[in-house]
């Protein structure tokens, strides 16, 4: 099948996360696309499990090819020069001014290819007191207010995946997807630019609402007890998730699963805006019953009803999901030198087609004489 974009040639120079991301993606929808890696090392994600081909890495680099050039050198640049030429898309996660520095400003690129939309990933945008600053997903997590909604104060800690960064990768591929969209229209190339801290505040709108509406500042449990979200830890030690919100049908059947008809005679509980009120009493009421029955116990009864619920599962328990594995949602591709690999397909069905699937994240410079004989090269 002809993917949607698989006349596109996108050149990424791209590391850690937020332009391989987004590479990844249009690679997904069919793009060719050639990853720049420096010659000493690459991408720094490949280094951390302290080799060059690390899980971090393989996790965001599928389909992809890979080529060293050292963009140092005037070598270098002008075999980046002839890429970006020919190409139709430029991705970079550089700091602000890097671009500028190597000789590929933005009057540069047009130069080279009127047509190319070029997307620039940033960590706070052009311009501002933060715009020379280094950024991380936890620095653009922590900026944006994410943080206050999901950290509790009174044991703060940092944990979960990469929040900002697989954002702000989503957003660079969507304002790409735009751009060539207006270029099929308009013959003309563009510049996306875009930056975590934007992409993380755009990420989550509804507390800003809840601020400017009403005065309210969102906190850690503002928007699960809005939601009626819980996280119960049963007799095996393992949790279940139940998600109520604030259909009464749910909470209807979720107190017949757990046998607590005494609930519906508590005055506290008694509305959905008063189980809002009244969310921590109300939980920890509840986690005195969860821990009586095993997940699984719990599992049954709360499907058997119809409430929203889910154990919460760890990774291995993911990929071994009856549902998970129906929708095959991982499958296996073979890399010549470090054989098979498991890989993600991308969660967009077209047309009932799950994307390519025959390229595992590249080795460093494993395409290089490939690319440099098709584009001339030094």
């Amino acid at each position: 099948m002809k993917e949607a974009l698989n006349d596109i040639l996108v050149i990424e120079l791209g590391t850690v996360l937020t332009a391989p991301l987004a590479g990844m993606m249009l690679a997904d929808l069919g793009a060719r696309v050639i990853k720049v890696e420096h010659p000493n090392g690459g991408d720094p994600f490949r280094r951390h499990a302290g080799e060059l081909y690390s899980p971090h890495f393989i996790a965001y680099n599928r389909n992809k090819e890979s080529i060293q050039l050292d963009l140092q050198s005037d070598l270098g640049k002008a075999d980046l020069a002839k890429l970006i030429s020919q190409a139709d898309v430029l991705i970079n996660n550089y700091r602000h001014g890097v671009m500028q520095r190597l000789g590929f400003d933005d009057e540069r690129l047009k130069e080279l290819n009127p047509r190319l939309v070029h997307c620039s990933i940033t960590g706070f945008g052009v311009g501002g007191p933060y715009q020379d600053r280094p950024c991380y997903d936890a620095v653009a997590v922590a900026l944006s207010g994410i943080s206050s909604q999901i950290i509790d104060p009174e044991n703060p800690f940092v944990s979960g995946p990469s929040l900002s960064d697989n954002i702000t990768g989503m957003y660079a591929a969507y304002g790409v997807l735009g751009a060539l969209y207006n270029r099929a229209r308009t013959n003309e190339g563009a510049k996306v630019e875009i930056n975590m801290l934007e992409a993380s505040i755009a990420f989550s709108p509804e507390g800003f609402s809840q601020y400017t509406q009403h005065g309210m500042i969102p906190h850690s449990l503002s928007r699960v007890a809005i939601s009626q979200s819980y996280a119960f830890r049963c007799s095996d030690d393992r949790m279940v998730s139940v998600h109520l919100s604030s259909v009464e049908k749910f909470w209807q059947g979720f107190i017949q699963a757990i046998e607590r008809r005494d609930l519906l005679e508590d005055e506290r509980f008694t509305t959905p805006a008063l189980r809002t009120k009244h969310y921590q009493e109300l939980a920890q009421l509840l986690a005195e019953t969860f821990v009586t029955r095993t997940r699984e116990e719990w599992s049954e009864r709360l499907a058997a009803h119809d409430v929203p619920s889910a154990p919460m599962n760890n990774v291995p328990e993911v990929m071994d999901d009856p549902q998970v594995r129906h929708l095959q949602s991982f499958y296996e591709v073979e890399h010549p030198d470090r054989g098979a690999l498991t890989a993600i397909h991308r969660p967009v069905r077209i047309n009932g087609e799950r994307g390519p699937t025959d390229k595992a994240a590249p080795t460093l410079g494993e395409h290089s004489d490939v690319i440099r004989s098709e584009f001339g090269l030094s």
